[in-house]
């Protein structure tokens, strides 16, 4: 079967659990070598090694994205041994309790703008150079649906959620003289390890909120990403791709 990115270098944030997680490993499953980062150090040790034993090729690596030194240092990694990056996939976000206007902490706003917002763009830029350099690269980057239209009580993540789809309007115009492609992905409802469970009235809220009728999974989203990375999404940048189950059409 033909592997889509194979032989391609990529680095998956956020990528311990969930959503990255299995982009990860969908990524070497396609025959990509994969830097896998997330905050949780273990949790990615994890990760990689579930790869290698799957025949993949990956590597880990601790990174808090809010932290530019720890980035710069991902990238260094990546590219002392390989020369390049290909494929960066910017899946990690700050995750806590979010609040209304009038509740919202500096803590939970400092959060979600410093490592969803300022991460993803302090990582891009270090990756760009690269991707310059050899004239192509995708970067995909995790969005919401909770970017595009109204949630209760989320007014942090929900605000920089919409930021990254100006974020990647903006590199996709200004990058794609370089064949550099910049991507959102727009999650809607997925079961990972934080979300509500049946019975939960959120739970219910979400299924009632899909034309599907229910949460979707993380492989969903990953196989999309696979998509985007690939030659087969060549001509495909500046886009926003709802996953949603239909949440964002209704």
């Amino acid at each position: 079967m033909r592997q889509r990115v194979k032989d391609r270098i990529a680095i998956v944030t956020g990528a311990a659990s969930g959503i990255g997680e299995a982009i990860a490993m969908r990524l070497a499953e396609e025959g990509a070598w994969v830097l896998v980062t997330d905050i949780n150090g273990e949790g990615a040790f994890k990760v990689a090694e579930e790869i290698r034993n799957r025949d993949g090729q990956a590597d880990s690596l601790t990174v808090d994205i809010g932290k530019p030194d720890q980035i710069e240092l991902a990238v260094r990694k990546v590219t002392d041994q390989f020369g390049r990056v290909d494929i960066f996939c910017n899946n990690a976000a700050y995750i806590s309790k979010w609040h209304e206007v009038m509740e919202a902490t500096d803590e939970e706003w400092r959060g979600c703008l410093d490592t969803t917002l300022l991460g993803t763009q302090n990582f891009t830029r270090a990756v760009l150079p690269w991707m310059i350099k050899q004239k192509r690269g995708s970067i995909i980057v995790t969005g919401s649906v909770m970017g595009h239209v109204a949630f209760p009580h989320s007014v942090s993540y929900s605000t920089v959620k919409a930021g990254l789809a100006g974020f990647v309007r903006s590199a996709a115009y200004d990058y794609g003289k370089h064949n550099i492609r910049v991507n959102l992905l727009s999650p809607g409802a997925i079961r990972v390890h934080y979300s509500p469970k049946p019975g939960n009235p959120v739970h219910d809220w979400q299924v009632k909120n899909t034309f599907l009728g229910r949460q979707g999974e993380p492989i969903e989203i990953a196989n999309t990403a696979v998509f985007l990375a690939s030659d087969d999404a060549s001509y495909i940048t500046g886009a926003i791709i709802p996953v949603d189950g239909g949440w964002s059409a209704m």
